[in-house]
């Protein structure tokens, strides 16, 4: 192999994975056109067109999908690798993906990854935040931070937050026009706020249980979002029934500003947990986890 082409084989695979040469260059610090031009240097040495460009987008050919499969594990091992010998330096440095979700960056990141990064100036963090669940190794992330019920056995799970509960409110004004819902089924007759999931395209089914029996009832009303700012203050004007972290609306509920229903039907679930797959772990991931790991008297954000 030329002196270089390694460099370039990894230029490809960052711009296969991001679908895009824009994407590709900020992730790697290089202009599009300088990454533009090494790739389709690495094409005509090759003697292979590795990607398919129009004016809109770049996706790999399928010389380039097979080039990939067989790429990005040995790419993966060398940024293992390289991210431990950080093991051997008097402070942890080195790149941290992280992909997580709205409420966990908001909860969980917001208000101790920047003591993190004052406390570790070697160590940069990329954070990803989307609702879709995504496979770590193809998205080249370090690590997530999910609710432990959706986390893959396959995985290495860190507690980093509480057990939580999500329930049904309104505001005292919507249940002087309504009755009270006794059951989950009684919900069909209400006006609830539904929330879209991101690339999923389903409605969040709301999940109840109570002596072992689990429902998820599928809920109507005029309003469907995919921002929890936005079903929030639907649900604060009185304009429908809302399915949210207690967490969130627990001074509300104390107020009186919401009243909750069907108490006695929301059970608590895992939190969110960091996770990660079971290899080696590098020390710059290590000391994020001795950051968020949960012990109980972290004030929840």
């Amino acid at each position: 192999m030329r002196r270089g082409e390694l460099d370039d084989l990894a230029l490809f695979a960052a711009v296969a994975r991001a679908r895009s040469f824009t994407r590709a260059a900020a992730e790697l610090g290089l202009s599009p056109s300088a990454l533009s031009h090494a790739l389709r240097g690495l094409e005509s040495r090759l003697g292979v067109r590795l990607l398919a460009r129009t004016t809109r987008s770049v996706a790999p050919t399928a010389a380039g999908e097979r080039l990939l499969e067989r790429l990005q594990p040995a790419l993966d091992e060398v940024a293992l690798g390289l991210s431990i010998l950080a093991d051997w330096r008097d402070a942890p440095s080195g790149a941290l993906r992280l992909t997580t979700f709205n409420y966990a960056a908001r909860t969980i990141l917001a208000p101790r990854l920047p003591r993190f990064l004052l406390d570790h100036p070697d160590i940069a963090v990329e954070v990803v935040v989307d609702d879709r669940l995504v496979d770590l190794v193809a998205g080249g992330f370090d690590a997530g931070i999910r609710f432990g019920e959706t986390v893959e056995r396959d995985m290495v799970a860190v507690r980093v937050g509480p057990d939580l509960r999500t329930v049904v409110i309104g505001t005292p004004d919507y249940f002087k026009r309504h009755a009270r819902p006794e059951t989950p089924a009684d919900l069909k007759t209400h006006s609830c706020v539904n929330y879209r999931l991101i690339g999923g395209g389903g409605l969040l089914p709301w999940e109840f249980e109570r002596d072992g029996q689990e429902i998820k009832v599928q809920v109507g009303g005029q309003l469907i979002v995919n921002d929890e700012v936005l079903a929030g203050a639907a649900v604060r004007a009185g304009a429908g029934l809302g399915y949210m972290l207690e967490h969130d609306v627990a001074g509300e509920i104390a107020d009186g500003r919401l009243v909750q229903v069907l108490d006695g039907w929301c059970a608590p679930f895992p939190g969110c947990h960091l996770y990660y797959p079971s290899r080696q772990v590098p020390l710059a991931l290590r000391a994020l986890i001795d950051t968020l790991r949960w012990t109980g008297s972290q004030p929840q954000g």
